[in-house]
């Protein structure tokens, strides 16, 4: 094999080493290295300290140590912190000449953010879920100014520090629109409400600090590579000079031969005298390898005739199902019967039965030409060398047993059961190798761990695409092995990733930003962090989205630090953790949120999940903690995910909570004057001042919910009930009251400062919108559904996110089903299996050029229609009510077993199941049932119920009660 000119003469080229003076924390040090070594012999003095606290991460302290790159970074709680905070608060003074005291005043961030995920920081390392850091910049201009300090608590990889260097290159704020002005101001292009269009300033440039925290030591590894720039461009030269020489002196590791070159394989026992026939051989007949394709060997389970995966579905795919080709039976992956084979596994030092699965093709290139052939005795000798070489060294290979969980232990019944079993042989030897190598390096340390888990692993999919072979990666989010699986090269992956890594520029940091790895509901930070916090952007886990401490298994594996999982925030049945369970774990850290926050100020909240039941757990989470709520908007990612791309039931869209943390003065005022009808009143004031006067358009004015007197009474009971006061006033009373205190506009409260706004834009408008729906439960949830699909058909995914937003005020008691049944019960969807419905069809050719004039069965015409919900004619809503009713009355049902079984109150119910269910046994005459089941709901829901009430009353009349 030959080999690039360029990469041979990086070989000569010398990494010049920084050995000025560095200052941290105000020490002076020799070098980088110095100060590493000083501070990391002082966190070995505290590790005992440290270890105290609880999700303290699982490993060997000097693993930890040795992970470390303290003060910035520290695999386990950093205790330098607070000394970071006191010098940041310092430079707002003498760097970027701030006033301490200086006034704050931010109405919340009301706009949908839309960035793609292809830039290049968002591509130079994987992960299971990042917020594309440009997306992060638009919060962080809007609510932060130069040299703030800003919290991640739940930091994964660290997009919101690399957010927060953003904010201070001119180059990246210009590429995103902004027009950065020579003091340092930035504009922004910006329609204002009634359709003028103007230059606005919205911002300052400068480089925000940032505090990034995370449950897993891979997580904060990979986000101190991404926000730490210190000896970048040193590590990078010298990674890319390990590739380039290891590329050669192992050029044998992935090296084929033509099938007609005359090899003497009698005189190869071992890696030496591979190396002197190769040496003889015609240079023009070696090729180095792409990728190995590697298929599962099933039999079929009527003939027990055997074959490889790959050969019976490459040319329709694995999903499709196929014949065998002895017997012709039509066979389904699913179907067949695994063939194993027994071998010895040195490293557990006993023999394993795993799923044989032998290499069918080879990816090579010839005068730059793809070729593809069959393996050859030549391929399988170097498969077999590698592994002598990889048994036979003292490398590290990680030897650990997946951990207990649904997603950790899938492959068991594969013989998957431990870490080094989900790499090939000779990609194990290549990749230990590098290991070792990358010891004192970080960038080499990032660019392996980037493809150890889905690259480099036999997670790696392989499939067909329009007749070619994709190489698909790893199923997202997941450890599942597919039956055929891509050998990468690594050095061709590498250096690939490399590239990514290098067009990130993650050297272009002025400084760096500060790494803890702890559990955010610890109480950890509030010990230091008291009110210093000038702004919290995060994207917390949500519910059972994803498993991160069994998926990041295997990249812990090699760090030798693994994530302590006992305060991981998920629904797990492994770890036996429910939503309750979910929801308190938030709780704890939304609690240490609030501690660290200044009053006055700002937190943004991601949120992704599909269950109705996650949403209100977070929210009520979110409020228990002591913030308020403000609002909810988009934040769109660019191209989705696996899911979002082919799951019908997938979110496609992010929604962000804004939340607002009160001034320290008001909430005195609710401890002090709780009795009187001041304190609700000082709130209702600051929460109004926090929401925007006006959103609209030059045709048209929008409602602005938390304005109206229903939620800004939701709102206060909820921030009394938090701070355990008594809710001084009744909804009704609320209601008369706030119409005398403010000034109303289309059922909408004012302060004074405000409405004057309101009134001048309100007349540049031709009309008011209808108001929206309010949803308060099951009924008016439906109701809402069908005013959006009269309006407009569309998918589960074009409805899904406006549809958090409008149950974000459902009563605690409430089981909301979720949107997915809502939508089955009382609703239909256009499949495909007959001509388009007409409600469907007018609205598509009213509102698409392309298909005004197509009848209802033009295929075009369908395929757009294609899964859009609509609602149905009335013969076909009786049927649907008919049978909704039936499944009212079954959930009513269990509710009355549940009651037998324990005296307790009914604590959540669908309330449209016990309407249903009080009707039909007052047509029965069967009060008691009645009663009993009324006995048992919160008292609350009886009295504003006047449904429930009359059935309830009533019966009691007929018992004579």
């Amino acid at each position: 094999m030959t080999h690039d000119p360029e990469q041979l003469s990086l070989l000569n080229e010398q990494p010049v080493a920084d050995n000025t003076p560095v200052v941290c924390l105000g020490m002076t040090f020799e070098n980088e290295e110095a100060r590493r070594q000083h501070f990391r012999e002082e966190l070995r003095k505290k590790l005992p300290e440290l270890k105290q606290i609880e999700g303290f991460p699982i490993g060997d302290e000097e693993d930890i140590i040795a992970l470390s790159d303290p003060p910035y970074y520290t695999a386990c709680p950093n205790p330098w912190i607070s000394d970071f905070v006191e010098k940041w608060e310092n430079e707002k003074i003498t760097i970027y000449n701030r006033d301490l005291n200086e006034e704050y005043h931010r109405e919340p961030f009301a706009a949908d953010v839309s960035e793609g995920r292809s830039d290049p920081i968002y591509m130079a390392h994987n992960y299971h879920t990042k917020v594309p850091p440009k997306a992060i910049v638009r919060y962080l201009l809007h609510y932060t100014n130069p040299g703030d300090i800003v919290l991640d608590g739940f930091g994964g990889t660290g997009m919101t520090g690399v957010a927060s260097s953003l904010c201070g290159n001119k180059q990246i704020l210009e590429e995103m629109g902004y027009l950065v002005k020579t003091n340092g101001d930035i504009f922004e292009d910006y329609i204002d409400d009634v359709g003028n269009r103007f230059t606005k300033k919205i911002s300052k440039i400068g480089e925000r600090k940032a505090i990034l925290n995370d449950l897993s030591p891979v997580a904060t590894h990979i986000s101190n590579n991404y926000n730490n720039p210190i000896e970048f461009n040193e590590n990078l030269l010298t990674a890319k000079q390990i590739i380039q020489s290891l590329r050669i002196e192992l050029s044998w590791i992935y090296t084929t031969i033509d099938e007609d070159t005359d090899f003497n394989y009698e005189n190869v026992t071992n890696l030496e005298e591979l190396k002197l026939n190769l040496d003889t051989l015609d240079k023009n007949k070696i090729h180095e390898v792409n990728y190995f394709i590697k298929s599962d060997l099933m039999a079929c389970p009527h003939c027990l005739n055997e074959m490889k995966l790959w050969d019976v579905t490459i040319d329709k795919g694995v999903t499709d199902g196929f014949e065998c080709p002895n017997c012709h039976a039509e066979l389904k992956k699913k179907n067949t019967e695994k063939i194993f084979i027994d071998e010895i596994d040195t490293f557990l030092n006993k023999t394993i039965s795993v799923i044989n699965k032998p290499i069918v093709r080879i990816n090579y290139k010839v005068n730059g030409k793809q070729q593809l052939k069959k393996a050859s005795k030549f391929d399988l000798l170097i498969e077999h060398l590698a592994k002598d070489e990889l048994e036979k060294s003292n490398l590290f290979v990680p030897i650990v047993r997946m951990p207990e969980g649904d997603e950790a232990r899938r492959n068991d019944k594969s013989g998957i059961t431990h870490t080094h079993h989900f790499y090939t042989k000779r990609n194990m030897y290549l990749l230990s190798i590098l290991w070792e190598k990358a010891k004192d390096n970080k960038v080499l340390k990032l660019t392996l761990t980037s493809i150890l888990l889905k690259t480099a692993s036999l997670l790696h999919n392989i499939g067909l695409k329009n007749g070619s072979i994709n190489l698909a990666g790893a199923l997202p989010n997941s450890l599942y092995i597919p039956g055929n699986v891509a050998e990468r090269n690594i050095f061709i992956l590498l250096e690939n990733k490399l590239k990514d890594i290098e067009k990130a520029e993650l050297y272009k940091r002025e400084s760096p930003n500060v790494v803890s790895c702890s559990a955010m509901g610890a109480n950890y930070f509030s010990k230091t962090l008291s009110e210093s916090i000038d702004y919290i952007f995060i994207d917390p886990p949500f519910g059972s989205n994803l498993m991160y401490s069994e998926l990041n298994f295997l990249w812990e594996s090699w760090l030798k630090v693994f994530t302590n999982n006992n305060l991981e925030a998920i629904v797990n049945k492994t770890q036996k953790k429910s939503i309750e369970d979910y929801k308190v774990l938030m709780s704890a850290g939304f609690t240490e949120c609030f501690r660290v926050l200044k009053p006055n100020r700002w937190m943004t909240v991601e949120f992704s999940n599909t269950k109705a039941s996650i949403w209100n757990a977070i929210q009520q989470a979110i409020q228990e903690s002591g913030f308020m709520i403000i609002s909810v908007a988009a934040l769109h990612k660019g191209q989705g995910t696996y899911n979002a791309q082919t799951n019908p039931t997938s979110v496609t869209q992010d929604l962000v909570i804004t939340a607002y943390k009160p001034l320290e003065t008001i909430s005195s005022q609710f401890f002090v004057q709780n009795q009187t009808n001041q304190s609700y009143w000082s709130f209702v004031k600051q929460y109004l001042e926090l929401l925007p006067s006006f959103v609209g358009n030059k045709s048209e004015v929008g409602l602005i919910v938390e304005r109206t007197p229903r939620i800004l009474y939701d709102r206060l009971v909820s921030y009394y009930v938090q701070n355990g006061f008594p809710v001084p006033i009744s909804s009704a009373e609320f209601q008369i009251e706030i119409m005398r205190k403010f000034p109303m506009r289309d059922g909408m409260a004012f302060l004074e400062s405000q409405v004057a706004e309101y009134d001048k834009k309100r007349t540049l408008v031709k009309e008011f919108s209808q108001m929206s729906l309010f949803v308060s439960d099951e009924n008016s949830a439906i109701e809402w559904i069908r005013q959006q699909l009269m309006r407009k058909p569309q998918t589960r995914q074009d409805l899904h996110p406006q549809f958090m937003k409008e149950i974000q005020h459902i009563a605690k008691h409430e089981q909301l089903p979720e949107l997915d049944d809502l939508l089955a019960q009382n609703f239909l969807r256009f499949e495909g299996d007959e001509a388009v419905p007409d409600q469907i069809g007018s609205y598509l050719r009213r509102n698409y050029h392309e298909f005004r004039g197509l009848e209802n069965t033009d295929e075009k015409l369908k395929e757009k229609a294609m899964n859009r919900w609509y609602v149905p004619d009335p013969n076909k809503q009786a049927d649907l009510e008919k049978l909704r009713e039936k499944t009212l009355l079954r959930e009513f049902e269990n509710y009355v077993e549940e009651l037998g079984t324990h005296k307790k109150k009914l604590r959540q119910f669908r309330t449209e199941a016990v309407r249903a269910g009080f009707k039909k046994a007052w047509s029965e005459k069967d009060y008691e049932k009645i009663v009993t089941v009324g006995d048992r709901l919160p008292e609350t829901v009886i009295q504003e119920d006047d449904k429930l009430l009359m059935y309830f009353d009533n019966a009691q009349v007929r018992l004579g009660m």
